[in-house]
């Protein structure tokens, strides 16, 4: 017998083809359409996660078929997979909005199952919305094969009458100013009709598109790939590109890990701080720099912070909707900006380093990108916190807090879910001087750590956000803004001082110091703490499962198995 003629592949999928005792594998594969010349060529996985449930991924089927074209113009054989896909923007409920941050992990190990299986060679992903993307790249990390991405791409901004710009920030802030006489019910129905006009991923820099723009920071698209709106034929001339390209990475060998390096994450950080992303990118970028093997921690924000100004001018925090920064030179332009201040040695699926990508890009001085020299703040646009109230940690925003708030104190109004404190905001018991404390919504309390976006949107909309702040062991949407502290580790289910807060304690927050300070004498939060009798949620074995294993926010939220 000539065990030669039995020899298919040269790749890492010839696992399932090479040999006599792979005769019924083969048989499986030929049974789906395959023929002999197709189990000579590269098998490439098309990791999709279409769904017609979220705006952000109802057009991810017809763009993996230009992907699909790309492989195959290469040489490369296309097959496709879906993961699952949650919209934190449409969960609502306890239960709803508890499950966006445990999918991270179940994406990661559904891609993990499904590439390590049928030992693919390569992956395409195709994420859109807030925790796909992250998981997508966690998944990358641990199967570490070639991997490209073609991010969903972002939504076109809304308009109605004098209104220029609606994203979905506006809308949750519209409902503040309907509670308080500023605009007509009516009125807002209509405009619900109107802000979101196209498929894609919300307008303005909140998670999704926070995390879209990372997939090119940190070197996994191809350039202006994370900007190119979700419409436009420019994606899905990209899409076909990025197939073609995947094909030529297995020939160079070039895996995800060779991009996922320290330096990687330094940018990633960096250019999150440029741009006044979502807080939610420190959870994940923590999470996927754990998966990666590379040592990342929170003191590596604020380093960062202090050193790389924010200097776009995106909604929520500014003026633009994200397209605006695509038509001025998308992250390219952005990371010519911050040249200076990157990392050099930080290779890209281009088989190039950023700089090199970056060589030929022309600086772009606006007002939607500012110059380093004139930027729209000084230090950048997320800021780490640390004190008595947070002695691990904790995340703000600060290019959403406007300046009159970087300094605050206030007395604690206590509650134990998002919904209680936004009855609170509604019903007008919530005074000037109140720092809202809403505890037990971690990532092992909530459990799932949901997002406290009713309530934050609710005092933005009601103006109440240069009288009022709010902290929490939850997290928010990347659309808030406004004093708002976050990701506070230890959480109230893991004993931290949040647990011990009551109501009437001063509560002081000092952004340009980073701190967040209970004004209550260390030994009484001690005797506070060991009286206190712990909330514990209805769970359903899904969250009970995620809350037995769920680490705190300041780690990244990340899964551990007892004694690993």
């Amino acid at each position: 017998m000539d065990e030669s003629k039995m020899q298919y592949s040269q790749y890492r999928s010839g696992m399932l083809t090479n040999g006599i005792e792979r005769s019924a594998h083969r048989a499986l594969l030929y049974s789906t359409g395959l023929d002999t010349d197709d189990l000579h060529k590269p098998l490439v996985a098309i990791v999709n996660s279409f769904t017609e449930m979220v705006p952000g991924h109802i057009h991810l089927r017809e763009l993996a078929d230009h992907v699909k074209q790309g492989v195959l113009q290469a040489g490369g054989i296309p097959r496709e997979f879906n993961t699952i896909a949650l919209c934190d923007g449409i969960c609502q409920g306890h239960r709803g909005m508890s499950y966006p941050l445990p999918s991270r992990e179940n994406i990661a190990d559904s891609i993990e199952m499904m590439i390590e299986a049928h030992h693919f060679d390569a992956m395409v992903m195709l994420p859109g919305c807030d925790k796909i993307v992250p998981g997508m790249l966690m998944a990358a990390a641990r199967v570490d094969i070639p991997t490209v991405f073609v991010p969903g791409g972002p939504m076109m901004a809304g308009k109605y009458k004098d209104i220029d710009v609606i994203t979905l920030t506006d809308m949750r802030e519209f409902i503040g100013k309907v509670q308080t006489g500023k605009m007509q019910l009516e009125e807002l129905l209509e405009i619900e009709k109107r802000a979101l006009p196209t498929y894609g991923t919300c307008a303005m820099l909140g998670t999704a598109n926070s995390m879209g723009c990372l997939t090119e920071i940190l070197g996994f698209t191809l350039p202006y790939c994370s900007t190119t709106l979700a419409v436009s034929a420019e994606k899905r001339r990209i899409a076909k590109q990025s197939g073609k390209r995947i094909v030529e990475m297995i020939a160079e060998d070039l895996t995800a890990r060779k991009i996922l390096t320290r330096e990687a994450f330094l940018n990633g950080i960096s250019a999150t701080m440029a741009m006044g992303a979502s807080t939610n990118t420190v959870l994940h970028l923590m999470s996927i720099a754990n998966e990666a093997g590379v040592k990342l921690n929170l003191t590596d924000f604020d380093a960062i912070s202090r050193n790389v100004p924010y200097i776009c001018n995106v909604k929520p925090s500014g003026k633009y909707p994200l397209s605006v920064v695509h038509d001025n030179g998308g992250v390219p332009a952005v990371l010519k900006a911050i040249e200076s201040k990157l990392e050099k040695n930080h290779l890209t699926i281009t088989g190039e380093t950023m700089l090199e990508n970056i060589r030929e890009t022309p600086l772009v001085e606006n007002d939607v990108i500012f110059p380093l020299y004139q930027p729209k703040n000084e230090e950048g646009g997320i800021a780490i916190l640390y004190g008595s109230l947070a002695p691990d940690g904790a995340v703000v925003k600060k290019s959403g807090v406007k300046p009159s708030m970087y300094r605050f104190t206030g007395r604690a109004r206590v509650f134990h879910s998002m919904e209680d404190a936004s009855y609170a905001v509604s019903n007008d018991q919530i005074k000037e001087g109140d720092v809202i404390v809403i505890r037990y919504e971690g990532p092992k309390g909530g459990p799932g750590m949901r997002e406290m976006h009713m309530t934050t949107s609710l005092l933005v909309g009601r103006g109440m956000d240069e009288s009022c702040a709010l902290v929490t062991d939850g997290r928010f949407s990347g659309s808030t803004r406004g004093p708002c502290i976050g990701h506070i580790s230890p959480e109230a289910a893991a004993g931290g001082p949040i647990a011990a807060v009551e109501d009437g304690d001063r509560i002081i927050i000092d952004i340009p110091n980073r701190r967040l300070d209970l004004d209550v004498p260390p030994e009484v939060i001690k005797e506070r703490l060991a009286k206190v009798k712990h909330i514990v949620k209805p769970r359903t074995p899904a969250l009970a499962k995620y809350a037995a294993l769920v680490t705190s926010a300041d780690k990244g939220a990340v899964l551990k198995v007892p004694n690993e």
